[in-house]
Formats: structure tokens, sequence, C-alpha cells
């Protein structure tokens, strides 16, 4: 029977064919433009399979997408048939319907729990994470490690070598992989640069503009030589602002790759005099942020500045916000009260909140090591934002464009349509090799490990990969930590790191050895914060020297590996936040002793109780896991504790 609607929605031609593909229990990997309705097909899958009572599990790139869907889900299937499982948080893990990031599903599947033996379909939200350098890895694990029984829906908004990549799920699932492409938007979009002499163009228009030495007024630099008066520069956000106003082209999303120039420029359009909310709108806004901001996030700076501009339906949103600040703006932007949101790239990533027009106040951004241009795939995963499906005939996509610094070929390039295929990032870790040893044979391990994306890719071009050789090195080393015998049996060390994610044999050597009981609790919540915390630039921190952090470092110096790997300036940097916040100072004084936010400092708290959870479900001591639990609840307090 061929499905016509789903949800009161008519279902488009691919809907159907993805549809017809679940029906025969295929994969199916669906490459669609943003905004065209892919996520109707994960919903017709959890509708399907929720009657037959079973599992489906949505796994997102990023928390803040599972904590949208959590909700999501959960007004249209009910509390009971939702559940979530992050770092942080475990709601409701039996349900039918679990969403989780992908981090956790691959946890689940090493770990051989017997959640997945019930679960029908994987659902991999913004699948081409799996090209992505430092997380990739969890992506194409999670698909090689997954029981025969499971079918996969794998959605992104474009993949040109989706072809490729089914066939090789194809491969080493052993089952039909269907690939689905819709290349068409629901809502057109229209590319423009805005040039502090042109305006508002389009590249080839400005390709095709006359040469600046018609603007006498203008200063530009050919080569080292400067020549005339006045500087061009890239034109004023204001001045974009203002023609978006004027030409109805709001509500507006306007990406800066910068925490701190969000806010600059939101308190700076304010205070020129914009304001896009009515009288009407204004109490609504207030209402609505006096009712969800309460308490100790009340008093707090970040809030009272936020608050400041958006009653005038201005706003801005980053990771570095406290997290019932970012919730705020999000609902207010999804009614429609918030007109201009300044926001970091984070905003993007599969949260369905789309604008009439997305600006850019630069193409270009920081990488962790340099400034490079936008790929395709970031690009249009922003500009897809543009164009509100049954409201908008257009969207429009809006780059500043600087006329003495920005290559225009490399624009067009990038600009003119996603060009960047799923890559594989496929790294051994010592979690996967250790669970491999654990669970498999060497035949079954050379299998398992010659079916990661890139082997595939290489044989089919005729190339060499020594996967194999990289795998004995790494249990070379296990055996000389103790982590393995010479029969490679896994000894109490080795059965500890199975369950531990990150920095497993640094973790291992401290948390599996008597260590640990050489420091109290605080103590080892400093040294959890500093295996996992990575700074940004421009960090700043209150440190002093004081005698406990002393005898921490003595502690260390006494085990060789710890000392030589543990990052010892994060210790010094964080000793005063993590072992204050472990000793009960309150939450607004964390501020004066570091330039992070609010956010950042609940991020880290949060990943630190997540080591520590991890920690406890490995450890067979019973003194280890109430230390665990003590530890952890002198972090999950007061803003840090979860609240949905």
């Amino acid at each position: 029977m061929k499905i016509e609607n789903f949800k009161g929605f008519k279902l488009d031609d691919f809907q159907k064919e993805a549809i017809a593909s679940v029906e025969k229990h295929h994969s199916v990997v669906v490459s669609a433009a943003t905004g065209t309705g892919k996520t109707l097909i994960a919903d017709y899958i959890i509708d399907k399979f929720i009657k037959q009572k079973k599992q489906i599990i949505y796994t997102a790139p990023i928390k803040a997408l599972s904590n949208q869907k959590f909700r999501d889900f959960k007004k249209d299937y009910g509390n009971d048939a939702v559940g979530l499982l992050t770092g942080d948080i475990v709601i409701n893990p039996t349900a039918p319907v679990l969403i989780m990031t992908t981090e956790i599903y691959r946890n689940m599947l090493l770990s051989n729990d017997k959640t997945v033996d019930n679960v029908t379909y994987v659902i991999f939200d913004e699948i081409h994470f799996m090209s992505d350098i430092e997380r990739g890895t969890v992506w194409e694990e999670s698909l090689i490690f997954s029981p025969e029984h499971i079918r996969f829906l794998c959605l992104s908004a474009t993949i040109p070598n989706a072809k490729e990549f089914a066939e090789w799920i194809k491969t080493i699932k052993g089952h039909n992989v269907d690939v689905i492409e819709y290349s068409t938007r629901a809502v057109p979009l229209k590319h423009y640069l805005y040039d502090s002499i042109l305006g508002l163009t389009n590249a080839k228009k400005l390709a095709d503009s006359v040469s600046l030495d018609d603007y006498p007024d203008y200063d530009y630099v050919v080569g080292h030589q400067k020549k005339r008066k006045k500087h061009i520069g890239p034109p004023p956000h204001t001045s974009i602002v203002k023609e978006l106003k004027t030409s109805d082209w709001l509500p507006a999303i306007y990406f800066v790759f910068s925490r701190r120039a969000c806010e600059e420029k939101s308190r700076e359009l304010a205070k020129n005099g914009f304001d896009f909310s009515t009288p009407q709108e204004k109490n609504e806004i207030i209402s609505y942020y006096n009712k969800k901001v309460v308490g100790q996030a009340k008093q707090m700076q970040s809030s009272q500045r936020l608050r400041n501009v958006i009653s005038k339906g201005i706003a801005y949103h980053h990771a570095g916000l406290l997290p019932v600040l970012k919730e705020v703006v999000e609902n207010l932007f999804a009614k429609g009260l918030i007109k201009v949101l300044y926001t970091t790239e984070t905003f993007a990533v599969g949260i369905n909140m789309p604008a009439k027009t997305v600006c850019f106040n630069t193409l270009e951004k920081y990488d962790g090591i340099s400034f490079r241009y936008l790929n395709s795939k970031e690009y249009f995963q922003l500009a897809g934002r543009a164009g509100r499906r049954g409201i908008d005939k257009i969207g429009r996509a809006i780059a500043t464009y600087d006329r003495e610094h920005d290559d225009l070929k490399k624009i067009i390039h990038f600009t003119s349509r996603d060009i960047e295929p799923i890559t594989s990032q496929f790294k051994l870790s010592v979690n996967t090799a250790i669970n491999l040893v654990a669970k498999h044979n060497q035949e079954e391990v050379e299998t398992i490990l010659k079916s990661n994306f890139d082997y595939y890719q290489r044989r089919a071009q005729g190339s060499i990969i020594r996967i194999m050789a990289t795998y004995n090195r790494m249990l070379k080393r296990l055996k000389a930590m103790n982590y393995l015998t010479n029969n490679n049996e896994l000894t109490e060390k080795g059965q500890f790191i199975t369950r531990i994610y990150t920095q497993e044999l640094l973790v291992g050597e401290i948390f599996s050895t008597k260590m640990w009981q050489e420091l109290d609790e605080p103590q080892i919540n400093l040294l959890c914060a500093s295996i996992i915390y990575e700074g940004r630039m421009g960090d700043r921190f209150k440190t002093s020297r004081n005698k406990r952090v002393d005898k921490l470092f003595k502690v260390l110096q006494q085990h060789r590996y710890v000392y030589k790997k543990i990052n010892k300036k994060n210790l010094n940097r964080l000793a005063k936040t993590v072992m204050g916040w472990s000793e009960n100072i309150e939450f607004k004084e964390l501020i004066n002793l570091s330039n992070l936010q609010e956010g950042d400092y609940i991020r880290l708290f949060r990943q630190v109780i997540d080591l520590l959870r991890q920690i406890r479900r490995a450890t067979n001591d019973h003194e280890l896991t109430i230390t665990m639990t003590n530890c952890i609840h002198r972090l999950q307090r007061d803003v840090v504790a979860f609240d949905f």
C-alpha cells in the first residue's frame, strides 16, 4: 500500500520512496536539502515501530539537539514513550523511543548493552558528522558494531558521495541500503554578498564590478602600497540589519563566529535605536523570561544583559550561556518574538529553527589552528536555515564582504554548491582495541577493523592499508602496562578500561590502582577535570598554589606514567574553581575566578560528572563506588544539576 499522507502532510516523492524502503525493512540514506522534511521519515519509523512494541534509537551529534528532540517527541508520543540518554542524564531508559548522543549509542554497542537487542531502527541525524576530525570515528564505529538485525536511517542535507557511502554500509552489514536524493529546497535559497560600495549584490555582479580606481575617496591596498585616504573595510552589521528591516526580510539569524562578538553586536544594535517589538510582544517576552529565569540564575549579570536586549526583539545564543538562557532564546525565537538573533554556528546543527534571512558576519572561522574559509558543508549547513517552509517564498543568505581581504574566487567556489563528500576519520582507540580483544577472536577482529570506510575506499583504489599493524602495536602496549596477559586475556585493569571512553590509560592508572586512595574528593574532582578540560584560546584563571594542590602533585610524582601524561597546566588553572565548587562555594563566586562563562562552567562540571559515572560503572571496588558517588554529589548541585 502506497502512503500518500502522514501526520497531516502530503508527502513528497522522496519521502514516499524512503517510507517504501522502510516498509521493505531496508536501511535508507536520505540526502535532501535543508527544510525539505527529512525528519518526517524519522517520525514515520517511530510511529510504525512503537505500534509493534519495538525500540527505536534516535542519535544526534550534539546534546542541544538531543534535548530538543526529547521535548518534541514527548509532545508527539507522550512522556512514557520517550527516553533521553546523554553524558549528563538518563531519563526513562526503557522507553520505546530512546534519544541519545551518538557517543552513548556507540558505548552501548561496545559494552553489549541488552537494550540494543530489541532495537529495530537507529536514526543517525546529521550523518555527515562522520567526517568530523575529532568525533567522526564514533559514527563509523556505531555503524560497524551495530548488530545484524538493526537497520539505519541516515539523514543529511547533502551527501555528494551518498551512493558510495550506502554501498559501504551494504558491504559491511549484508543488507539492502537504498539512497534517496532530493536537491530541491522547499524554499529556494538565494545567495548575496554585502559590499561597502555596492551594498547588497551577488557574487557575479561583484566580480564584474568596476575597478576601485573609479572610487577615489577610498583607500585600499595593492601589494604593500597604500593608496588614497579612506579605508573601505567591511560594511557594519547595523547597515545590513537596517536594510533587512526596510525590505521586510526579518526575522534573521546572524552568524558570528565569536561568543563575545555575538553579545557585543546585539547590544550595539539595541543602542543604535533598533527595536523590533510591539508593546504586546514586549510584555510576552518579559513575562516568559521571568517565568523561566528564576532563583540564582536571575541574579547573574549574564542574565540581566540578555534581558536588556530581548525586550527589543534582539538576542544572542552561544555555548557559554546558562542552559536556561539558551532555552529562553530558542523558544522566543521559535515563537517569532526574536527578530534578529546573533549566534555562533552551534545554533545551526540540527535545531529546526529557520528564519527568513541568514547573515554571516564573515565567511572565515578559527578552527583551533588558524583562520580559514568555511567549507561548502559548513556554509550550506548555516545558510540552509534561511527560508521558512509554508511562510517564505525564498530564503536569503547574506555574507559580509571585505574587498581588502576576501578572496572572491574561493567564496564563489564554496557557496555555489555543497561539494564535501563524507570521509572516514577512523582512528583505533584504546577502548575499541580492548573491547575487541575481550569479545572477538583474531579472525573476527581483522574482519571488524577492515570494515571501516577508509579501508573500503582505499581497497577500491588498490592501496595497501596496515590497520592490523596499528592494532598489534596497541596490544603490545596494553600487555606492557598489565592490561592484557601474554595470552591476550584481560586483567582486572583491562576489564576496568573496557567501560572508560576518554583517556583510558590515564584513568586506568589512577582508578584501577590504589593511587586514588591517597586523595580526597575535591582533589579527585580536580584530577578528573584536568583530564577532560579542553581550553579555548584566551581562557584565563586566577591561580594560587595551596597545600592540598601541592599534596596532589606529590602523589602524582610517585606515579611516573600519570605524572608524565596528566595536564599539569590544567591542574594549576582549575584548582580554585573545581575544588571551590566541590567545597560548596556559590556559583556566582566562580565568575570572579576566571573569564569562563556560566555555560562553560556547567559544561565542565557535567563532563567531570560523566567521567566519574564511567569510573563508578567500571569498578568492582565498593569503596571506589562510594567515593565516586560522593564526588558526583559535590559537583551536581544548584545550576549544574540538570533540570528538564
